[in-house]
């Protein structure tokens, strides 16, 4: 499990289903939309309540209130303007806290339904922070870095063991150069790494002697994680026949790609459930905000649940293989699970790239979001 602890450096210092996997239960109701009562999948209220420790009653209070922050989060972010400093679900109270650095602001996201926080820095400002971290070259020993907009500042994951080793101390000295924002560095048990593996068996697809997971039908084909394939590399689905081929891919920087199908495969707006719990309708993409609960589905693991954690995290993978725009969770994932979707309420979020730890002792993983994903191939997702 990815426990952190943290220490400061200082007042200046540092910081899918494609289409043919066949037999899909399909619910007959599909007229909800964000911001009406969500839809109480049994395939979410299972999960959640096993993985969050929640009563069904807790389950679908949970969905509810997410469901309204969902809706209420784009037009608290249009309200706020260039003060927007990030958003999230308040644990305790369900609602969602937008992160604001004018009075004005502060009036103008109220007004939305949303409460508000005063910071001192702006999204802004934490993304140009960021940026300029991702200009440099991190070791093996940094794990990960992104805006922590709870506490509005830059965190840096370190790996236990490695935070007093030349390589990583040159590091955080050089990220305390090139940026003024406050800066926390984080210990963690374990890196992450990608949750691809070979041929074990089961499903859902294949390239060469990698299995991984589908993530979510779009028109043509269904998307997927970047690390899985190479080039226009065949791929095939779980009885071993031809879907079709990598059609797009990104990999590293980003960790995303799209097969294009064919060979009798088709699409259904369907993530799997793998027998363990219902199948789950997929109606849109809309971006859950951090603290949401949010259930991924992969071939090894099947269903996991837990809560969004930062956005725009920069990944080390180590060998050069950085990726920078994910998003991290609580839920747990394993090798194999790559790829697979990841899903707040009926809202597609992201594909799976990478975990640490494992889902019989506790583990976190981190995912690359969908919207981006649809905007760089020009794809349409399918929806119910």
């Amino acid at each position: 499990m990815r426990r952190t602890r943290s220490f400061s450096l200082g007042a200046a210092a540092l910081m899918i289903l494609t289409a043919g996997l066949g037999g899909a239960a399909v619910a007959a109701d599909s007229t909800h939309t964000p911001g009406s009562d969500p839809v109480a999948e049994p395939a979410l209220l299972e999960a959640l309540q096993r993985d969050l420790g929640l009563t069904e009653e807790q389950a679908v209070d949970r969905l509810a209130n997410e469901a309204e922050a969902m809706a209420t989060d784009e037009a608290a972010q249009e309200a706020a303007g260039d003060a927007y400093a990030g958003s999230w679900i308040d644990a305790e109270t369900g609602t969602l806290v937008v992160a604001v650095t004018t009075a004005g602001a502060e009036r103008a996201v109220e007004s939305t339904g949303a409460a508000t926080e005063r910071v001192t820095h702006s999204q802004d400002a934490l993304d140009t922070a960021l940026a300029a971290l991702d200009e440099l070259t991190a070791p093996a020993g940094v794990s990960s870095w992104y805006a922590d907009v709870q506490d509005n500042a830059i965190a840096v994951e370190v790996v236990a063991g490695s935070e007093n080793t030349a390589e990583v101390t040159a590091f955080l000295a050089e990220a305390e150069a090139v940026q003024s924002l406050p800066l926390t560095v984080r210990t963690v048990e374990e890196a992450y790494t990608t949750s691809a593996a070979g041929v074990v068996g089961g499903d859902p697809y294949y390239t060469g002697n990698v299995r991984c997971s589908i993530g979510f039908s779009v028109h043509g084909g269904f998307i997927t994680a970047g690390h899985c394939g190479s080039g226009s590399a065949a791929v095939y689905g779980w009885d071993r026949s031809l879907m079709g081929n990598f059609a797009g891919r990104s990999w590293p920087g980003g960790d995303h790609a799209w097969v294009r199908t064919g060979h009798g495969w088709w699409t259904v707006p369907v993530v799997l459930g793998w027998g363990t719990v219902s199948d789950a309708l997929v109606r849109g993409s809309n971006e859950a905000p951090t603290g949401a609960s949010i259930c991924r589905s992969g071939s090894t693991t099947g269903w996991r649940c837990g809560t969004i954690g930062a956005k725009n995290v920069t990944v080390n993978y180590g060998n050069g293989n950085i990726v920078y725009g994910m998003t991290n969770s609580t839920a747990c994932a394993e090798g194999g699970d790559s790829g697979g979707s990841f899903i707040s309420g009926d809202q597609a979020q992201g594909v799976t790239s990478g975990a640490a730890g494992n889902c019989s002792t506790g583990g976190s993983s981190v995912f690359y979001p969908i919207n981006p994903i649809l905007s760089a191939y020009g794809l349409t997702l399918h929806t119910a």
